[in-house]
């Protein structure tokens, strides 16, 4: 059974938007904004599996975009946000993953430790969002005139991605059709289910109109300039052992590297180099050897991480 698996919905025509290209799909720094926020789940470790719901006229969109990534079968959407989640819900039925992660695939920027953060959440409660506090005065408004100051206080922007035990929310989502809920935290309130709250992340925007899609660019070309480069460096002794593990590839030998990840010097090098890039730190720091959790890990996961912290900055190996 998988542990969890990302659904990310992509299956909106984007009507507020100008032009042909549906929305998630439009460039944004040379891969489509849908590509961006894939990538951020396919690349994450603690992650089984992605699949995405789409509209069934967008398929070539879909297929360009999403070349070369590790993804389940799309499914096609429904006639709104939350008949298209459904779908994709019960398409995940045979799988049975315990908990699924559903993200709206116009939100490009959702960063690795964002999910890193919702996901050690979600394992104290049921349902788990990412949220922004209202920090703007609200006005209700009423044929064009302030009809009353609303308090900002307890209020909350939801955003995505929002962790849910898979089996709650399916049921919650079939007991909800023929109503109209914005967001997949309403269904589950809807149903009874309790819901935990993170802070959540103002790079986490929603792409909806076109001021949207030229601050996405913006924030992309003012993170993305430049060269960067690191330089990594990495020792450990022979011991007992008939292999030696390096860049992931398990030699034959008549000892073994003493380690307690998996040894390999090869991937710790790199790891130290992408970090040293961007001046995050060298890999001790990231995944001591004072943690069980790191015993005998395969180095691939520290890869991962590295290579999703350069991601995060807007950077491109």
């Amino acid at each position: 059974m998988p542990s969890a698996i990302a659904l990310v919905v992509a299956a909106g025509r984007g009507q507020r938007m100008r032009g042909e290209t549906p929305k998630q799909y439009m460039n944004l720094g040379g891969k489509s904004v849908l590509r961006w926020a894939l990538e951020a789940f396919t690349t994450h470790p603690l992650l089984d599996e992605v699949r995405v719901v789409i509209h069934p006229d967008h398929r070539e969109f879909y297929d360009l975009a999403v070349e070369g990534l590790k993804l389940m079968d799309p499914v096609e959407g429904g006639n709104n946000r939350q008949g298209s989640v459904k779908n994709g819900l019960e398409s995940l039925t045979e799988d049975a993953p315990q908990a699924v992660l559903i993200h709206d695939g116009a939100r490009p920027f959702v960063q690795s430790e964002l999910i890193n953060r919702i996901l050690r959440a979600h394992e104290k409660a049921p349902a788990v969002i990412p949220a922004l506090p209202v920090v703007d005065t609200l006005k209700k408004v009423k044929k064009g005139k302030v009809n009353k100051t609303v308090s900002r206080a307890n209020l909350w922007l939801a955003q995505t991605p929002q962790a849910f035990n898979f089996k709650d929310i399916l049921t919650a989502h079939r007991v909800s059709v023929g109503f109209d809920f914005t967001d997949d935290a309403a269904i589950a309130e809807s149903a009874g289910l309790n819901v935990a709250i993170i802070n959540g992340e103002e790079g986490n925007y929603k792409i909806t109109t076109e001021n949207d899609i030229a601050r996405a660019r913006s924030d992309l070309a003012l993170n993305m300039t430049g060269i960067r480069v690191g330089t990594g460096f990495d020792v450990h002794r022979f011991g007992p052992g008939d292999h030696v593990t390096l860049c992931g590839v398990r030699v034959p030998f008549q000892a073994g590297l003493i380690g307690h990840s998996d040894g390999d010097v090869g991937i710790h090098a790199v790891v130290d180099a992408l970090l040293g890039a961007i001046s995050a730190g060298d890999i001790g720091h990231y995944f001591p050897s004072t943690e069980e959790l790191w015993k005998n890990a395969d180095s691939k996961i520290f890869l991962s991480e590295a290579a999703l912290k350069v991601r995060d900055l807007g950077g491109h190996i």
